[in-house]
């Protein structure tokens, strides 16, 4: 565990329910989410993606449990979150990472291609979000979606997460304007250019790399630890006013209009 700028005890008491919390952004977060005293629920589509996140918690002491669930399965995530609530009791955290990639040209993306990436990202979302509805509402919960910015601007090979993440963020404000009246908070991060990510690596020719943080107005990629401090942020009494919001993590890239990223 690195030094942390957030006290150790900073979410003691909750427990966060983390999808795509085996690996990447939302795998950082989770494990940031219990080094900080939340017990955590992590959830893949396969047992094997979690149990090495799940084994890391645990050695650093945190407590995790790891349940294997398809976000586009609404009756799936429905038994996942019961799952949680037998184990911990409860659930004030949700966090929606599940997510698909790839880099394909508009004019060659199936339509299968396109819905599949929707319908983890988007439709997944929405899946998580109603089926923790109860219990988010009865703890006064809150909501962290994972966005992005590659629907800011035009983004290249990117039309389908973008439209993907666009909805993401519909929901988020949605949610904020219906969902408030009970408490619950629903917010949003979209990291920019994550240099620690297989996405990154898998996305990325690394000959395109320097040029890339030549447009970054800070000058580097980020790493998720950057994004594990904006979550922590989001999630802890210090943001208890804040709804609505998603906040851009990218050293102030998408605003150079290079519509990648």
């Amino acid at each position: 565990m690195s030094k942390s700028v957030f006290s150790a005890d900073l979410l003691e008491g909750k427990v966060a329910f983390v999808t795509g919390g085996g690996t990447g952004i939302t795998g950082g977060i989770a494990r940031a989410l219990a080094e900080h005293g939340a017990k955590v629920a992590i959830t893949s589509r396969k047992m094997e993606n979690l149990e090495p996140m799940k084994a890391e918690i645990e050695a650093g002491r945190g407590e995790c449990f790891a349940v294997a669930t398809d976000v586009r399965d609404f009756e799936g995530v429905e038994k996942a979150i019961a799952a949680t609530v037998d184990h911990f009791g409860k659930i004030d955290i949700v966090v929606n990472g599940a997510a698909g990639n790839f880099l394909c040209w508009s004019n060659e993306l199936s339509a299968n291609g396109f819905g599949t990436v929707v319908d983890i990202d988007t439709k997944g979302t929405f899946n998580v979000c109603r089926a923790a509805f109860e219990q988010l509402k009865e703890n006064k919960g809150q909501i962290l979606n994972i966005s992005a910015t590659l629907h800011y601007l035009g983004t290249p090979m990117q039309i389908h997460v973008a439209a993907a993440k666009a909805g993401v963020d519909a929901i988020t404000r949605n949610l904020t304007v219906e969902w408030g009246r009970y408490g619950i908070r629903v917010n949003g991060i979209a990291p920019g250019p994550i240099e620690d990510t297989e996405g990154m690596k898998r996305l990325l020719p690394p000959n395109l790399k320097e040029a890339l943080t030549q447009k970054i107005p800070l000058k580097r990629f980020g790493r998720i630890k950057d994004i594990e401090d904006s979550a922590l942020f989001l999630c802890s009494p210090a943001a208890s006013y804040i709804s609505g919001v998603t906040l851009v993590v990218d050293g102030g890239h998408w605003l150079t209009g290079t519509g990648i990223g």
